[in-house]
């Protein structure tokens, strides 16, 4: 699996500023809304469910906010690099600035487990994460989470 098949530019985006946790989940449902023709509020309703189980900030200002949603027909995903790091209940405890919301199918197994082990594989390299926290550009980001993927597969 490789971000390009569950990633474009059009979903990456910068946050200047967001407050909380709830206030980011619906700048990711307004997110999915105008890049995958989602119903934003079905979209915050399964992030804020999936959330209620147990936090998804992994540590190292990294977070991996998923839900199974029944409009989508493959796995798909949304970056945010947010200006401002805000509390996220991470394990580390440490203030999240980095956010891939994965949506699945309802039906998605064995793809949505990969989407997650790839992604998470990917954000826990320290590197890869400097170079997304010094540019803002959606196009750069996808670019270097495509080559930082590319590279853990060689």
């Amino acid at each position: 699996m490789q971000f390009d098949e569950i990633l474009t530019p059009e979903s990456i985006k910068r946050l200047s500023s967001c407050s909380s946790k709830k206030r980011l989940f619906h700048d990711l449902g307004e997110m999915a809304e105008s890049t995958l023709g989602l119903p934003a509020n079905e979209v915050v309703e399964a992030l804020m469910e999936r959330e209620a189980l147990g936090p998804t900030g992994v540590g190292g200002g990294v977070a991996l906010p998923h839900a199974r949603l029944d409009d989508l027909d493959r796995v798909r995903g949304l970056f945010l690099r947010l200006e401002k790091p805000i509390n996220f209940d991470a394990v580390d405890r440490q203030p999240v600035d980095l956010v891939f919301a994965l949506l699945a199918p309802e039906t998605a197994g064995v793809e949505h487990l990969k989407a997650l082990a790839m992604v998470s594989r990917t954000l826990r390299d320290p590197a890869t994460c400097a170079k997304l926290r010094a540019n803002s550009d959606p196009a750069t980001l996808h670019m270097i989470l495509s080559e930082a993927n590319a590279s853990q597969a060689a």
